[in-house]
């Protein structure tokens, strides 16, 4: 029991002010992300918790802070997601969308390099559909000819 409430205090989550910032959304896969932009000192919170903490794998952490890096704004823009639906890979790229989004709202000049390595288009790939016959959306049942 101890245990428990001690996990609960450690993913409390925190609550931010962001009535004086830019609102932006970013969708991938299944995942759509609700982003939030705001000058600030460079923090960066998914889902009321610090991105280090819901992102456990360094590679999705770079991934979430790449517009930030790209338009050189990575201390300067505090950044709340709110993010729901899919996997982690796919919620940082509906994250990162929805930064860029948001960033080129705040200051239209991030647009020219956001744009040049493709963080403003929505990624459109998504799962194909299972078909009826086969064992996956293209596989089919493995053939027998006795």
């Amino acid at each position: 029991m101890d245990n428990l409430t001690t996990t609960n205090n450690l993913q409390k989550k925190i609550k931010l002010d962001f009535k004086d910032g830019k609102y932006a959304t970013g969708r991938r896969k299944r995942s759509i992300a609700k982003v939030w932009v705001k000058k600030g000192s460079g923090n960066i919170h998914v889902n009321g918790m610090k991105m280090s903490e819901y992102f456990k794998r360094p590679v999705h952490q770079i991934i979430v802070t790449r517009p930030l890096e790209i338009s050189q704004a990575s201390s300067s823009y505090d950044v709340k997601c709110s993010v729901k639906g899919g996997g982690l890979s796919g919620q940082a790229g509906a994250i990162i969308l929805g930064i860029s989004k948001a960033l080129i709202s705040h200051d239209v000049s991030l647009k020219k390099d956001l744009k040049k390595d493709k963080l403003t288009t929505r990624d459109s790939r998504v799962v194909e559909r299972k078909k009826y016959g086969h064992r996956k959306a293209r596989r089919s049942f493995q053939f027998s000819k006795r």
